[in-house]
């Protein structure tokens, strides 16, 4: 598939490839590794594109509907905001651009052959999965999609064997080393770009904490990964291809997610209701939102539907995704339960906390709130994804 080719055709181009390049990874980077391609043509016709969707969405999220934690919301100014997404934009842009030196360079250590073009392929389609989820940064609820950019190491260790033509005994080991460059580089990045937040008031610039390489990848923000188990992915990426085909890819209108919000929870009384959708590329997602308030008491329950990229957000199960931090009053952890990615979230000097729970490898159900309590959390959790949601999947 060629992308540079006639105008008319490059949207439908743009959308076949991305669409392809996730459920179906192993025979696109088989035309991946034959196409011609030159540096400035993936910058210009792919990365500029797709690597804008997270900091704008995000950037539209701060200024419109603001950052809500217990009740109170913050919205950044528009120079701030616009700060930071530029800040985050340029960071990836160039990003993109240093990895594809370091896939090229570590390449003679893995037994594979250099080749700067081919490196370059790898860094800018194995970064597709990551840059379209972007797009959800415009619902609430959605923090549990962070562990969709996991997918993109699945299509990088895809990858590296066709095109720099790295042994499959080795694929592992350059993956891993790879994705501790990566971090790396975002790390360095964003201090050499942390002036420009400055020159649009914006935020601090992203950081990046320790990594290392061993039987399991430590991921920012997600936990250890099992490297063997990366093959785990390809199952579920056949099944979101599977739900592509089969039509069953649209989700469910966000007034029937509003539908299966009570007037009223553990006492409290419901005091907002309200709900959004979002698509790009033939992939999209629904969500709605419900407050309930009482006394000194309040939880905000959420329902979010990914559709067919919920197939994809079960890889946390399929990884062994484990994350555990225990703090003076609380802790945080997020791992399987039930077969189920689960996430715990507690402050008992606030007794305030989230819980949120992924089923049918489609929805995702929060409940986060203060002056309650984590058995009330898990309660109104399971008593929405408790057959109703599993019977809209099928």
């Amino acid at each position: 598939m060629d992308l540079q080719g006639a105008p008319g055709s490059f949207q439908e181009s743009l959308i076949a490839r991305v669409k392809k390049i996730i459920l179906t990874p192993s025979t696109e980077w088989d035309v991946i590794e034959k196409e011609p391609a030159e540096i400035g043509g993936l910058y210009r016709n792919y990365i500029l594109i797709l690597a804008a969707i997270g900091p704008v969405a995000a950037m539209i999220k701060s200024v419109v509907f603001g950052y809500s934690f217990l009740g109170i919301t913050y919205r950044p100014g528009i120079g701030q905001a616009v700060g930071t997404a530029i800040t985050t934009y340029v960071i990836t842009l160039v990003g993109v651009y240093i990895l594809a030196l370091v896939i090229d360079a570590l390449a003679p250590s893995f037994g594979a052959e250099k080749n700067r073009i081919q490196a370059f392929k790898l860094a800018t389609y194995s970064g597709t999965a990551a840059w379209v989820t972007g797009i959800f940064g415009l619902l609430p609820g959605l923090s549990v999609l962070t562990l969709l950019g996991i997918y993109s190491i699945y299509l990088l260790y895809v990858g590296l064997p066709k095109l720099m033509k790295a042994p499959a005994d080795k694929a592992v080991g350059y993956t891993a080393v790879t994705i501790v460059a990566a971090i790396v580089v975002a790390f360095v990045s964003s201090i050499v770009l942390a002036p420009i937040v400055g020159l649009f008031g914006g935020g601090p610039a992203l950081t990046g904490p320790n990594s290392s390489v061993s039987g399991t990848l430590s991921v920012p923000g997600v936990g250890k990964v099992d490297m063997d188990k990366l093959d785990a992915l390809g199952k579920q990426a056949e099944a979101a291809s599977q739900q592509l085909e089969s039509g069953k890819t649209n989700a469910v209108a966000p007034a029937v997610l509003e539908s299966l919000l009570p007037t009223s929870l553990s006492g409290l009384s419901r005091s907002k209701i309200s709900s959004s959708s979002a698509g790009l590329a033939g992939v999209g997602g629904s969500s709605a939102e419900a407050r309930y308030e009482g006394g000194d008491s309040n939880i905000t329950l959420s329902i979010t539907d990914m559709a067919a990229v919920g197939a994809i957000a079960g890889i946390g199960g399929a990884l062994n995704v484990q994350s555990n931090e225990q703090t003076a009053t609380g802790y945080k952890k997020t791992g399987s339960v039930d077969g189920r990615m689960t996430s715990e979230n507690w402050d008992s000097s606030g007794k305030s906390g989230s819980y949120s729970t992924v089923f049918a490898n489609r929805f995702m159900v929060e409940a986060r709130g203060t002056g309650t309590s984590m058995d009330v959390l898990k309660a109104a959790v399971a008593e929405i994804g408790s057959g109703s949601l599993e019977s809209l999947a099928k």
